[in-house]
């Protein structure tokens, strides 16, 4: 399952109402680490896609829900799980790091 965009619009529907976990990536065009990360997460997804959905939000876009929730780093990914953030970790890090932190939080 590829990865999806959200919006502030689309938040709470796609990510907090959802029926099971989401991974948020907060990213920006131009950060590179941001870049560094994406086609790790889109693997991630297609290999996770049965137990969560990662979703990405464009912060330059989407700035109301990356400001409620307080972020000021990125690449920030927030796993959401049952409308709550439950954990989160910011920067860049190799898929096998990614996946390992993301299956030990769901």
């Amino acid at each position: 399952m590829p990865t999806i965009a959200v919006t502030d619009a689309s938040f709470e529907d796609d990510v907090l109402k959802s029926d099971k976990p989401v991974l948020v990536d907060f990213w920006a065009d131009w950060c590179g680490p941001c870049k560094m990360i994406a086609p790790a997460l889109e693997e991630i997804s297609e290999e996770l896609g049965e137990k969560v959905t990662i979703a990405k939000m464009d912060i330059m876009e989407n700035t109301g829900v990356p400001g409620q929730i307080g972020v000021q780093s990125i690449p920030l990914m927030v796993l959401f799980k049952n409308g709550e953030a439950v954990a989160q970790k910011l920067g860049a890090a190799p898929k096998s790091q990614l996946k390992g932190w993301l299956e030990s939080e769901l």
